[in-house]
């Protein structure tokens, strides 16, 4: 009988891969359709509403996003979800790291489905990101980076993945464990890699990201970590405890992180150095982490030091700030004709107040007299 059952379950999920093919060809022609990231509004345009944030002025190039390339270290809970949002703003690249396998205990997270139980997380994600957008190039390694050939392969792509087989825009870090952020630490500090760390506590009510640039913030190393630290740091998991999860910590958890992500690449908006969540309390955290200087990581003391000289308006932070300054066209929104011919009056604008105000009462004085001489007229028939 369960031969029977696999059997079964194997020729509908053939038949699902066919029908995911045939639409797959469709979106393909679709996005070849609207590769310049065309801005015309129109259904079948799948970068229509990403393309409005020019015109509504929040970013001034958003076809830039085309451009970059993003490693994703982790894709479960939080980083499958940010793998997805960056696949359907238009990323360039992405390239996913992990080791893990679908479950059926991961279902009652985001993204994966049951029927994807059994295959690699990777290679999962990898099949479900391009049926949303076939044009972002991915590459997916079913790899633990921790270990030493690993370590070296993701230095690799790090310094030559990007779109132009060069150093890689953005890394994200989306584990749930010490020791693989160690490793990332270890080599952003390495490569003077920016990159964004992400966590959600034990007991899935929490969560947090922190934008770390190697010389002028804190390193994961410098400072006791945002994540809890078990007695054993090294360890990839811990035997006989099952963490908690919630996708709706893991979902917010990740839309902060593909929200940052997004203003870092794009150049808009304000970016948090550290960014905390409590469920419980609906309570946000902000504050910074300056780098410690007598952290243990040598590359992080050779990194502070480095940015030490840099004279004023050379670091990370004072350059950004320089560029958004430019790029600030939140006052400069581009108008649509006024077809309804609204106007727009400050509510400050005490000058034009009493004008509007008795415009409306001289209309009303004026409707009041003619229904007076209506009624009038038919009281004398």
């Amino acid at each position: 009988m369960n031969s029977q059952n696999d059997q079964e379950l194997q020729k509908l999920l053939q038949e699902k891969k066919a029908v995911c093919d045939r639409i797959n060809d469709y979106l393909v022609s679709k996005y070849k359709k609207y590769e310049g990231m065309s801005e015309e509004v129109i259904n079948d345009n799948p970068y229509s509403r990403l393309m409005a944030l020019k015109r509504m002025g929040v970013v001034k190039n958003y076809e830039k996003i085309r451009d970059y390339s993003v490693l994703i270290v982790g894709v479960g809970g939080v980083g499958s979800v940010v793998a997805e949002m960056l696949t359907r703003c238009g990323i360039g690249k992405l390239i996913l790291y992990d080791y893990d396998t679908v479950e059926l205990a991961n279902m009652n997270r985001l993204f994966y489905t049951p029927h994807q139980v059994g295959l690699t997380k990777v290679d999962a994600a990898k099949e479900t990101l391009l049926s949303i957008n076939p044009k972002v190039v991915i590459e997916a390694y079913n790899k633990n980076i921790t270990t030493n050939e690993n370590y070296i392969q993701v230095l690799d792509r790090m310094k030559n993945g990007s779109l132009t087989n060069g150093k890689i825009d953005l890394v994200l870090s989306c584990v749930d464990n010490y020791a693989a952020r160690m490793s990332i630490n270890a080599a952003c500090n390495e490569l003077d890699q920016i990159w964004f760390e992400s966590g959600v506590s034990e007991d899935a009510i929490s969560g947090h990201i922190q934008v770390i640039v190697p010389g002028e913030t804190a390193c994961f190393g410098c400072a006791t970590p945002l994540a809890v630290v078990e007695e054993n740091e090294h360890t990839i998991k811990r035997e006989g405890v099952c963490a908690a999860s919630l996708p709706t910590t893991m979902g917010i958890t990740a839309g902060f992180l593909a929200q940052a992500t997004l203003k870092f690449l794009l150049e808009f908006g304000d970016l948090s150095l550290v960014l905390g969540y409590n469920a419980k309390k609906d309570f946000f955290q902000i504050y910074s982490i300056m780098p410690n200087p007598e952290c243990k990581d040598k590359d992080c003391l050779l990194r502070q030091s480095e940015k030490a000289k840099l004279k004023e308006g050379e670091k990370f932070f004072d350059k950004r700030n320089k560029v958004i300054a430019q790029n600030d066209i939140g006052e400069e929104v581009k108008k649509s004709e006024n077809e309804w011919g609204i106007e727009i009056v400050s509510s400050n604008d005490q000058n034009e107040q009493p004008v509007v105000q008795e415009e409306f009462v001289s209309k009303v004085e004026a409707e009041k007299s003619n229904l007076d001489d209506l009624m009038a007229k038919l009281k004398g028939l």
